[in-house]
């Protein structure tokens, strides 16, 4: 019988100084704390009591110290007397998003969004066709064309426009999408945080765009009360705020960044927590949060019906297991004759990488 040896498991060598160690914690820190260093680093003293970070030999000043050298925090406070972020500090923020959501991702220098048709396109396929007038040379087939042309007598090779073969390809089209994020009071209600992981997909989405397909745009709109447009600097000090829902503003802000948009393609994502609760009539606002409001509703499913009609799809991602917000969402669905999904916060970002990356039709 054969038996086991075992021998005493010795862990990787770690060579990473302790700055470096502690830099990821830090980071994770401040997508918690919305970019707010000294509230990052209370708890990172905080987490210090239990698991022991620091010691006599590099200690919580000692890395505050290397933040400052390394560039990722400044050395003069805003006039608010806060520690500010770096612009090397956010983009650090935005790859950990991308490695946390996403993975380790290769740069693309096409759009890559597969059309279904073939022509003079971008992605090679296993298709041939014979050659026609205009097709470029760099499409032309060597191999196979030689073929052809020895079929017709290896002593005397000559090669005629009949023996060419042209590779075939797929147009591959660059998308516009406006990203839409709750930023209701709803997203940190009952003790659960919300927002930080629809941040963390809102930055690590504008990553993978940046790498993986660098021809499509994609624009960031936050919704409470109202709607307004942020840059991708933004989002790490992204806050919940004591708003209602006004889908109808965020919904209206989209379209218009998109009808702006030269691409074909154009959509909407939008991750949600609560029902529509808030809208603009005459000037004032409307709110009511006491159940699904049949005014504002019937205002919300009328965007939906006018982004449909303009080509807009809309992808919702509901973070939220209430029935009757589930039935709102297929209505809404259905008026945009958009894709919905039901989530909790696990696996939020992973739906949103896969209909990211999912074949679109242009018209």
């Amino acid at each position: 019988m054969l038996g086991h040896r075992f021998a005493k498991f010795i862990p990787p060598k770690d060579d990473r100084s302790p700055f470096e160690k502690l830099l990821p914690l830090f980071l994770e820190m401040l997508t918690h704390t919305s970019g707010d260093v000294e509230e990052a680093l209370e708890w990172m003293k905080e987490v210090d009591k239990e698991h022991g970070l620091f010691d006599e030999h590099y200690t919580l000043e000692d890395f505050k110290n290397d933040l400052r050298k390394n560039g990722i925090i400044g050395d003069r406070p805003t006039k608010g007397g806060k520690t500010p972020l770096t612009g090397k500090a956010e983009k650090l923020i935005r790859e950990r998003a991308l490695q946390q959501v996403f993975g380790t991702l290769k740069k693309s220098d096409r759009g890559g969004h597969a059309l279904k048709r073939t022509g003079t396109g971008d992605e090679a396929t296993s298709d041939r066709r014979t050659y026609r007038y205009g097709d470029r040379i760099e499409q032309v087939a060597m191999s196979d064309s030689i073929r052809n042309a020895q079929q017709r007598g290896i002593d005397d090779l000559q090669m005629s426009e009949d023996d060419l073969e042209v590779i075939e390809t797929e147009h591959q089209s660059a998308c516009a999408t406006v990203l839409m994020i709750d930023i209701s009071h709803s997203m940190i209600l009952y003790g659960e945080d919300r927002i930080t992981p629809a941040k963390k997909v809102a930055m690590a989405l504008a990553e993978l765009i940046k790498r993986r397909y660098p021809k499509d745009t994609l624009d960031i709109v936050v919704f409470g009360n109202d709607a307004w447009q942020v840059s991708l600097k933004d989002l790490p000090y992204l806050q919940v705020g004591p708003f209602h829902t006004n889908t109808v503003a965020g919904l209206e802000l989209a379209m218009d960044i998109l009808r702006r948009r030269k691409l074909k393609n154009r959509r909407i994502v939008m991750i949600t927590d609560g029902k529509p609760s808030c809208i603009k009539r005459d000037g004032e606002y409307y709110m009511n949060s006491f159940g699904l409001d049949d005014f504002i509703v019937a205002r919300t499913l009328d965007a939906a019906v006018r982004a449909r009609k303009a080509g807009i799809p809309i992808t919702t991602f509901m973070i939220a297991q209430d029935n009757y917000l589930q039935r709102f969402i297929e209505k809404f669905t259905e008026a945009n004759q958009g894709r919905a999904f039901y989530t909790g916060l696990q696996g939020l970002a992973d739906m949103v990488f896969r209909d990211h990356t999912s074949n679109r039709k242009a018209s």
